[in-house]
Parts: structure tokens; C-alpha cells; sequence
């Protein structure tokens, strides 16, 4: 049976087991990356309604244009 090297140790003084698990909790914290919040699911009724965005461009007859199947 092999040993593994500890990731890492105490050099100077005699921690509690609750200073042990905060620093674990920090170590364990800072090498997540960072990710925001996924965004909400958007529903096809919803999206329905928005309009597409690409392709419209303001002028004249864009109200027409903005109302044409796509």
C-alpha cells in the first residue's frame, strides 16, 4: 500500500480541529472557480414573444419587417 504526501501540513504551532477545518474550508474555497449564477430556463412561450434581435434594424418600414415570419 502506498502513502500520499499530505497536501499540505502545520509547521508552527498546534491547531484545533476547528482552525483545521476553517483552513481546509478556505483552501477548499479559493481553488473553485468562480462561476455566477446559470440563468433561468426560458420557456418557448416566452421566447415567442421577444423578438429575435438579429436582423432588425431601425428605419423605415422596420415596424413592417419587425412583424414578418422569419
Amino acid at each position: 500500500m502506498s502513502v500520499e504526501e499530505p497536501l499540505f501540513r502545520i509547521v508552527r504551532g498546534v491547531p484545533t480541529a476547528e482552525e483545521l477545518a476553517a483552513l481546509v474550508g478556505a483552501i477548499v474555497a479559493r481553488s473553485r472557480p468562480v462561476a455566477g449564477p446559470a440563468p433561468a430556463p426560458t420557456s418557448a412561450w416566452a421566447r415567442s414573444g421577444r423578438p429575435a434581435g438579429a436582423g432588425l434594424v431601425p428605419g423605415t418600414g422596420a415596424w413592417r419587417v419587425s412583424g414578418l415570419p422569419r
